[in-house]
């Protein structure tokens, strides 16, 4: 299938989706109600960034966008660099300088009557936003008081974490046990008791120094990815493996990682104050991870032309 001509700059200002294999303004923007992404969360998903009107590891991705589709038996009518150029013409369109970048492939809806997934015609859609903060500024710096819900993930053996995906009631759940207790977010356990990860974060403990994370249950986040290699980079031990609970509360040191916002250091455990607030380790990861967005290997610039 063909993509449209790249569209003018802020043609339509504030956000742009593609549907349809056309550019659209955000009110355009929607789903079949018996789309089989809706009806049976049969979809997957990623969401790149940009900042300072660049994309950071949009490389990074796609490699998992295209990895999730053929996980989950799913495919979209463009190749990789079609995919590049008509999120790129998301942001453009939308005049946006740091935006929120999304890729969208669905089931889609099979005929009436028919319970075979392949019988479905997949469904493509990409659309860019405002960048979107796991966290506001004020509450940033104030320090996020993270609860540990004991809501169970989804099991690795029933939905493939490394999916981006919408299974996401366990997560939201949690939320509102976040909520009722009077914190500001959660993560959840796995069956064995040990942290997993957030709804749209993965979680990072230091202690003595050192950085652990879990090694399963979680979504690989590109994040998550970038902070791996920064401790590396920095000669900062790191541990990826179980992450009990007890590891978590314990901690010197709590952070969190998401393309909504980077690395992002917490403040209370269960209204426990983590002092000093934010730690060492975590503002040198914080620091590294956006010095990062200033390094030419891991950008691709957005090309605004004479109107940009």
């Amino acid at each position: 299938m063909s993509i449209p001509a790249t569209p003018p700059v802020a043609q339509f200002e504030g956000g742009c989706v593609f549907i349809d294999g056309a550019y659209a303004p955000l009110s355009e923007a929607k789903v079949s109600l018996f789309d089989w992404g809706f009806t049976r969360s049969d979809v997957t998903y990623d969401v790149a960034t940009t900042w300072k009107g660049s994309f950071f590891r949009l490389d990074a991705h796609m490699d998992r966008f295209f990895s999730s589709l053929q996980k989950m038996h799913l495919a979209i009518p463009y190749s990789r660099a079609e995919l590049r150029e008509i999120l790129h013409g998301c942001v453009r369109a939308g005049g946006l300088q740091d935006g929120y970048v999304a890729m969208v492939c669905t089931r889609g809806v099979p005929p009436r009557g028919a319970r075979d997934p392949r019988m479905a015609q997949n469904r493509f859609y990409a659309y860019a936003l405002p960048y979107v903060w796991i966290a506001s500024r004020e509450k940033q710096l104030a320090g996020i008081d993270l609860h540990i819900s004991e809501r169970q993930r989804i099991s690795p053996a029933s939905v493939d974490p490394t999916v981006k995906n919408y299974h996401w009631i366990d997560l939201v759940q949690s939320m509102f046990d976040a909520y009722d207790r009077g914190h500001d977010t959660s993560c959840v356990v796995d069956a064995e008791g040990n942290v997993t990860e957030g709804p749209g974060f993965n979680v990072f403990a230091v202690k003595d120094g050192q950085v652990f994370t879990a090694d399963r249950g979680v979504l690989e986040g590109i994040s998550r990815r970038t902070v791996l290699e920064l401790c590396g980079k920095l000669d900062i031990p790191l541990h990826v493996g179980p992450l009990p609970v007890d590891a978590l509360r314990n901690a010197d040191e709590v952070f969190l990682t998401s393309s909504g916002g980077g690395v992002l250091p917490i403040g209370k455990i269960d209204g426990k104050p983590l002092p000093p607030f934010p730690g060492p380790v975590t503002t040198r990861l914080y620091e590294g991870y956006w010095a990062l967005h200033d390094d030419p290997a891991f950008n691709d610039p957005v090309d605004y032309g004479s109107e940009g």
